[in-house]
């Protein structure tokens, strides 16, 4: 019997090299479809097509865009209301490191410790797994910084959002590419449903995403389905609570304040929103790995807040660890 791969034809219109090193399906009906070139590619089981448009793969089916619609168009008001992205590609070339607009500066302060830590503590075991440069998933890519810095260090990063547009989202990629030898391929997609055949990538990381699945077992059942052997799965600047009630408390204060700035609670996607130790527990029962947990130093005022909650008799404040496990089988 021959492989699905060797039915797969690239479109007659593309002369070029595949864009892509990995071989991807149908988001619709999960056929593999094969490597992508510069028009796309459309599976010959069902004539779905992923297609690429304004420098982005649409690898997110139409019903499922219906599905996401209202979530995306209140993320989107929420973020530009927060006053993110810039019109300058100097803003988006010092993320995670600087905020230039000085708007949202606490917050990439806590992810540029993070990704230092990430830097130092996890990435070189990545990078072990394939010397050449690491193919590596960014799921939550947002506005493409993290795909952009593992491309400086000659990693091979595809990047993966709901959003595109060309302050926050995928759209905003654009500013990296004249920086970069080659330029990291965007799709968008969800992380339940990735546009891609089993074991193609070295590593999976949830940059600041996995806490918006509403399946937690599904959301990394399909990563691992992506993941090669060995591999290594990563859930960064996920909130992290010692108790699920504590969990649950800032899910409530949060719809609060948001239908007071915003009108609206944001809460069109049923999802998890926090994760616990317990959880963390139950995500590996049954799997041949265990999480292993990085403590990022974000600073004294950071370090201090459960005693400050503790005092003032407010609830457990949220944890940011990096979590990550090498997947063997």
């Amino acid at each position: 019997m021959s492989s699905p791969l060797a039915n797969a034809i690239p479109p007659a219109s593309s002369s070029q090299g595949a864009l892509l090193g990995a071989v991807v399906e149908c988001p619709a009906c999960r056929q593999i479809i094969g490597k992508l070139f510069g028009d796309g590619a459309t599976c010959q089981a069902c004539a779905s097509s992923i297609t690429c448009v304004d420098g982005i793969y649409r690898a997110l089916p139409p019903d499922r865009m219906l599905h996401f619609s209202r979530f995306v168009a209140e993320y989107q008001s929420v973020r530009g209301r927060e006053g993110r992205g810039s019109t300058s590609s100097d803003y988006y070339l010092a993320l995670p490191f600087s905020d230039l607009t000085r708007r949202n500066h606490w917050q990439w302060a806590i992810r540029a410790r993070t990704f230092a830590h990430f830097e130092h503590q996890i990435l070189p075991r990545i990078a072990a797994l394939n010397p050449r440069g690491a193919d590596i998933l960014d799921i939550g890519a947002g506005n493409g910084w993290l795909s952009y810095r593992l491309a400086r260090k000659g990693h091979h990063p595809v990047a993966v959002d709901l959003l595109d547009n060309g302050f926050d989202g995928l759209g905003a990629a654009r500013h990296y590419f004249s920086d970069l030898t080659r330029p990291f391929p965007c799709f968008q997609a969800e992380m339940d449903r990735l546009p891609f055949a089993p074991r193609q990538f070295d590593a999976v990381i949830f940059n600041a995403a996995f806490h918006y699945s509403v399946d937690y077992e599904v959301t990394l059942a399909e990563s691992l389905r992506c993941l090669r052997r060995p591999g290594i799965v990563v859930i960064a600047d996920s909130p992290l609570y010692r108790r699920s009630k504590s969990g649950e408390q800032m899910i409530e204060e949060r719809k609060i304040d948001f239908r007071r700035r915003f009108g609206f609670s944001s809460d069109s996607l049923r999802s998890k929103e926090y994760l616990t130790r317990r959880i963390l527990s139950d995500l590996a029962r049954g799997r041949s790995w265990k999480w292993q947990m990085e403590k990022p130093w974000y600073g004294l005022a950071w370090a201090l807040r459960p005693l400050k909650a503790r005092i003032l008799r407010k609830r457990e404040p949220s944890k940011f660890y990096l979590l990550w496990a090498r997947v063997e089988q």
